[in-house]
């Protein structure tokens, strides 16, 4: 129960920032399409600090063997549920922006507080795997949805500079290699970041929206409805069935960290990628923040069901 009522803490804290970023338009300071230059801050600037800083930290084979089994976990989960997102969304007929929505969670903005404030520092580096492993697929799988591409650019996945943190941060961690205290202490201030202004960003859209029509689209809530609990209900049973707990004696720990990313909103970065490739960011934006309310009640719920299934 404590562990849900320090959830329902940190998703209203979120709401607070929205609604930051909803004034700042209102009130005349920003236009809404200012957000646009926060987006490619976040993207391009802020997420690869939160990458690098995450993984600068001591090695050792039982931190190794962790990562592995939160690599396994995250790899299974992502794997299995795309195309079981795949075919819901051809069934009930999704667009772009609500299949992605569905699909990807707000771990990058949400699950490294979460688990700071409810499990501790020393378990971030795990909630860092999810995270990135869901950068390489934001940056093929869903670039290529949003900006409906035909095909998938090698050449500009390998040369994007968030996949080229996540291997050189890899490569550091396990070569042992700590980056000058000043630098780490930079990326770690730059890190702080990513929620806030992920959060501005989708106030800043919603101020300039429609939004008694948006929020009058039943779709809307459709989405929300599968994003929050079809999809980690149907990762919790992966997780059961894998039997990856007994793997790592903090095995119970690890995968709650994979599972809370899963239950986390709609990906704030599927609002960002919809608004730099013109895809109907103001509807992205309007199911960032229904996800979001609606969180306050899943997410805990979803935890007291992983406490009692896992």
């Amino acid at each position: 129960m404590e562990l849900s009522l320090l959830l329902m803490q940190q998703i209203i804290k979120l709401f607070i920032m929205i609604f930051m970023g909803y004034l700042i338009v209102k009130t005349g300071i920003l236009k809404a399409e200012d957000s646009r230059v926060l987006s490619a801050v976040v993207l391009y600037l802020i997420v690869p600090c939160v990458i690098l800083n995450a993984f600068q930290v001591e090695y050792s084979p039982e931190k190794a063997s962790g990562l592995f089994l939160a690599f396994v976990a995250s790899l299974i989960l992502m794997f299995v549920t795309l195309p079981a997102v795949n075919l819901v969304g051809r069934l009930l007929k999704l667009n772009e922006v609500e299949r992605t929505s569905v699909y990807y969670s707000n771990a990058g903005n949400l699950i490294i507080p979460l688990v700071t404030f409810i499990l501790g520092e020393e378990w971030v580096l795990y909630a860092c795997v999810y995270m990135s492993l869901q950068i390489i697929f934001f940056w093929t799988h869903c670039k290529k949805e949003l900006s409906r591409e035909k095909g998938i650019d090698l050449k500009k996945i390998f040369t994007n500079i968030n996949i080229i943190v996540v291997v050189i941060a890899v490569i550091l961690f396990f070569m042992r290699i700590r980056l000058p205290k000043l630098l780490t202490e930079t990326f770690s201030s730059v890190s702080g970041m990513v929620g806030p202004v992920s959060m501005f960003i989708i106030g800043m859209l919603m101020a300039g929206a429609d939004l008694k029509k948006i929020f009058k689209n039943k779709r809307a809530y459709l989405v929300t409805g599968l994003r929050l609990i079809a999809v980690p209900v149907f990762s919790l049973l992966i997780l059961k069935l894998s039997r990856l707990v007994g793997f790592h004696t903090e095995g119970r720990q690890i995968l709650l960290i994979v599972f809370l990313a899963v239950t986390t909103p709609a990906a704030s970065t599927v609002t960002q990628m919809s608004q730099l490739y013109g895809n109907d960011s103001e509807y992205a934006s309007a199911i960032g923040v229904l996800t979001t309310l609606a969180s306050v009640i899943t997410m805990p719920l979803m935890v007291l069901l992983f406490q009692s299934v896992i």
